[in-house]
């Protein structure tokens, strides 16, 4: 049946896996259909980025999914993998603009909205699908004739009914709070857009002199120098025994001519630097809060471009580092500054361009989180949807005990834009589902759309239904919503298995998914996390050409457990890739002894060792389910 020459001795997985795909897709072995009656099972794709390039975290992720999918498939279930991408808002926009200053030398403001994102849909169909490509090279079995897109019509249209929804509930709102701000990228963040990390740096402890007390002074401690112009209060412990006279005294800002009061607050560490802060409410989160319930001015002083503002005074112009130098030259020539310490603090960044973001009051739109939290962490407790492995669900419940209003306003053009606008005669605020070209109010054509577009999550919090064709009713989503499982790394529960978590609940009014399936990062040898900066990414389009697709898979699912990081070593490519060889090789030896096998042929009685093998592998069928079953896969 099968001669020795037929098949090479060794493995080659770049010539037998381009086969086998191009084999599955043609015959669409990968498309499900609705089939009422029959077991359902469904997976939603985490939609990678359309500018994303594959990484490890992709492969590995991906490659948990393609175990799940193919298993129920064999299982005989009516198996769906919707498989999608995300416009990624802010990436691609810096992504296009990058671009369009490389070869035109132009901005996006000498463009146009219209013509920018004209180019950008360019961009998309040039380039969106390289992601999509790179996970078939990856050999993952998404239904890709159900490709879905967060901006396509469909996506779009979901986006706008769940806004207007809101909109009409009073659950979203337009105010004006501090925010997250990014001055290169000239927007507003969510707080989980902003990535911590441990900046050297430096503690000032500066004299501010107490004016009903001639000689007497109160020291503070600060990483922030820059922010003193903008300072209109110093906070100390109520419990605080050494500055309990001090309370309700007044302060004479250095480098100014302002006056502010000592106020008592329980929420200053007295651990910290003196024990007394300075409080800066236009430019920190925790000192906003406290002028909220002190009544203090709020003091501008650093511009949305990190420019100081007027109210700086003598600093007005500089940057917010000749700033900090300016004031700390100055604060010394007039013997304010006692003395500067090593310290080292987290600052926040951009996740996207890398730049220190600043704490600024801006006006955005905001989602009102409270009311709709209870039924997203109701469904977890109770254990309608469950988290694999079970002590996520703390890490879950704790950071939804602890929610904030969701900013969703973006200062971009590329996104799903405001569904708002504004009478320009009789000052009405219109929500609307469809695009308004009158008041709706008082009929005049003098109306314009909110310039700003949704932060890129907004859309993804609705992939489970969105992709599925809600808010139409079809039998998609009735026959695979709830999903079965999500199957997600760790570092996103909050930025989209929650947020997913709320929408599901407020507009399905049931569970986008039974499972929520969590595993680690791939990180160095080292145990570092890949990263650009550090140079130690391994690009997995480089292992499958060199070692093959399964040998990659298989090496990132053996060795590790459920919701921990994995290494990634050399040492077990090399391996997998041997022990594929031997799959390779014992299944070769099988068909060479296959010589003159007759599948018609009437079977002889089982021998024993017959017996003894089916019995074999029916024992292995049953633990390899038992196994799946539990996601120790």
């Amino acid at each position: 049946m099968c001669e020795e020459h037929n098949i090479p001795k060794v493995y080659d997985p770049a010539s037998v896996e381009k086969k086998w795909y191009k084999f599955w897709e043609e015959h669409r072995y990968f498309h499900a259909e609705v089939e009422e009656g029959k077991d359902a099972f469904s997976i939603v794709i985490p939609p990678p980025n359309i500018t994303g390039q594959l990484h490890m975290g992709h492969a590995l992720d991906n490659t948990l999914q393609d175990i799940l999918i193919r298993w129920h498939r064999m299982m005989g279930h009516n198996t769906l993998w919707m498989p999608g991408y995300d416009h990624a808002g802010l990436a691609t926009q810096i992504k296009v603009e990058e671009v369009i200053k490389k070869e035109e030398g132009k901005t996006r403001y000498d463009l146009g909205r219209e013509e920018f994102l004209k180019r950008v849909w360019k961009w998309k169909e040039q380039y969106g699908d390289r992601i999509i490509n790179q996970l078939k090279h990856l050999g993952v079995s998404c239904d890709w004739e159900r490709k879905r897109f967060t901006m396509d019509e469909g996506c779009s249209k979901a986006v706008r009914e769940v806004f207007c929804t809101l909109f009409e509930k009073g659950l979203i709102y337009k105010g004006t709070r501090i925010t997250n701000w990014c001055v290169n990228c000239n927007t507003a963040l969510s707080d989980i857009e902003v990535e911590h990390k441990d900046d050297p740096g430096h503690l000032w402890y500066i004299n501010y002199p107490v004016v009903e007390e001639e000689g007497r002074s109160l020291m503070i401690a600060t990483t922030r120098p820059e922010t003193l112009p903008g300072d209109t209060a110093v906070a100390v412990n109520p419990e605080d025994p050494r500055y309990g006279d001090l309370v309700g005294k007044t302060l004479r800002l250095p480098t100014t001519d302002r006056i502010i009061p000592i106020i008592a607050d329980s929420y200053v560490d007295t651990k910290f630097g003196t024990g007394a802060v300075k409080i800066t409410p236009s430019h920190d989160p925790n000192d906003y809060e406290m002028g909220i319930r002190h009544n203090l001015p709020s003091i501008v002083v650093i511009g949305m471009d990190g420019i100081m503002t007027k109210e700086a005074g003598k600093y007005e112009g500089m940057t917010r580092e000749e700033c900090r130098k300016a004031i700390v030259a100055d604060l010394k020539a007039d013997g304010y500054l006692v003395k500067v310490e090593e310290h080292s603090h987290a600052v926040g960044h951009c996740q996207r361009c890398g730049h220190a973001v600043e704490s600024q009051v801006s006006t955005q739109w905001f989602v009102k989180m409270e009311p709709l939290v209870k039924a997203a962490v109701d469904c977890v407790e109770d254990g309608r949807t469950q988290f694999v492995p079970e002590r996520f669900t703390k890490t879950y419940t704790g950071w939804m005990d602890n929610i904030r209003d969701w900013c969703i306003s973006r200062q971009i053009w590329w996104g799903h834009r405001i569904p708002v606008w504004y009478c320009d005669d009789c000052g009405e605020m219109s929500a609307s589902r469809t695009d308004l070209t009158v008041c709706p109010k008082c009929g005049s054509a003098h109306i314009h759309q909110d310039e700003d577009a949704l932060d890129t999550w907004f859309s993804s919090a609705l992939w489970p239904f969105s992709t599925m064709g809600w808010p139409d009713k079809t039998p998609l989503l009735k026959q695979f919503y709830p999903t079965s499982v999500l199957v997600t790394g760790y570092d996103i529960i909050f930025f989209w298995v929650a947020r997913m978590l709320i929408m599901g609940m407020e507009f399905m009014h049931e569970i986008p998914f039974d499972k929520v399936f969590i595993h680690g990062l791939v990180r160095d040898s080292q145990g570092r996390k890949m990263s650009k900066s550090l140079g130690n990414g391994i690009d997995p389009l480089e292992v499958i050409d060199k070692y093959g697709a399964d040998t990659l898979r298989f090496m990132l699912i053996t060795g590790n457990t459920p919701g921990n990081d994995m290494r990634f070593y050399w040492e077990r490519v090399e391996a997998t890739r041997n022990f594929a060889n031997k799959i390779w090789n014992a299944s070769r030896f099988a068909l060479m002894n296959m010589e003159g096998y007759d599948a018609n042929a009437k079977l002889a009685p089982y021998t024993l060792a017959d017996k003894w093998i089916l019995s074999r592998l029916q024992h292995t069928a049953k633990s390899v389910t038992e196994m799946l079953e539990k996601f120790e896969l």
